[in-house]
């Protein structure tokens, strides 16, 4: 129970900090939403074998958790929670690309281990920016800006509406969590049909407890669209142009050139 309690506020924590008042935080959401849209395309982009090209990306989410006065110890635990899966999507290129592409000293390196590095770091990256980006704004304010930026208001409610409904079932959860607890003490573990009942239950129990959230905010007089109190206050402005210039040709800079490779034949004297 104390393990599931711990993780839904760990999880709520991300709400928590995109209250914060840093210069991060108060920039227009559409600003940070396009620049990171940006961030993942090149860093997508990059091909299997590309490793030391995407380096210069970190650069991105390390300004950012400072600049945002973030809590780097629980960026990286969340990051650290992609690795797994990460490395079960790479973990079988060096079994069918055998190719020699690098060699150190005796030591031949096979294509397949550094297309694996590619896909984790990538993981790492792309992870990284879209909790930063969660963590500065908030999750209603990225589906006000998605809004603002074009996207179909129907998606934007039904996105709104699954985030929070996560909420609804992780409560649901540790309130079943705890009610199992009390009722089997000295009991450890579960059998499969104890662990159907308790996730039938906590999906009616959620189902339940969601149409009445839904009705509340009906007799509320909710017509189709969110407002957030934040939302009013933002404006698209020379800060949020200097952003998104500055760090998109940043982006695009690091793109189109290799700049480990570039410093690093700087260094041994191999530039023209």
């Amino acid at each position: 129970m104390l393990a599931i309690e711990g993780t839904f506020f760990d999880f709520k924590q991300l709400d928590q900090l995109a209250q914060g008042e840093t210069r991060m935080h108060r920039l227009d959401p559409r600003a940070k939403i396009l620049v990171t849209i940006c961030y993942l395309v090149c860093v997508v982009s990059f091909g299997p074998y590309q490793i030391s090209a995407m380096l210069p990306f970190l650069a991105y989410p390390v300004i950012l958790v400072a600049a945002g006065n973030l809590p780097a110890g629980y960026i990286l635990r969340k990051i650290l929670l992609v690795i797994p899966f990460a490395l079960l999507i790479g973990i079988f290129n060096p079994v069918f690309d055998r190719q020699v592409i690098l060699q150190l000293g005796p030591l031949n390196i096979w294509g397949g281990w550094v297309s694996c590095g590619s896909i984790l770091i990538r993981a790492i990256l792309t992870t990284s920016v879209a909790m930063i980006l969660v963590a500065l704004t908030g999750f209603p304010a990225i589906c006000e800006a998605l809004e603002k930026l074009g996207m179909p208001r129907v998606f934007a409610v039904q996105l709104l509406f699954l985030y929070r409904y996560i909420f609804v079932l992780a409560d649901e959860g540790v309130r079943t969590a705890r009610a199992r607890q009390l009722r089997a003490v000295g009991m450890r573990g579960l059998d499969i049909r104890q662990f159907g009942s308790l996730a039938g239950h906590l999906l009616l129990r959620t189902w339940d407890r969601a149409e009445r959230i839904h009705m509340a905010m009906l007799a509320r007089g909710f017509s189709g669209e969110f407002h957030t109190a934040r939302g009013q206050n933002h404006r698209f402005g020379p800060g949020e142009i200097t952003f998104m210039g500055s760090w998109i040709s940043f982006f695009i800079l690091c793109r189109v050139y290799n700049a480990p490779q570039l410093l690093g034949r700087l260094f041994t004297g191999t530039l023209p």
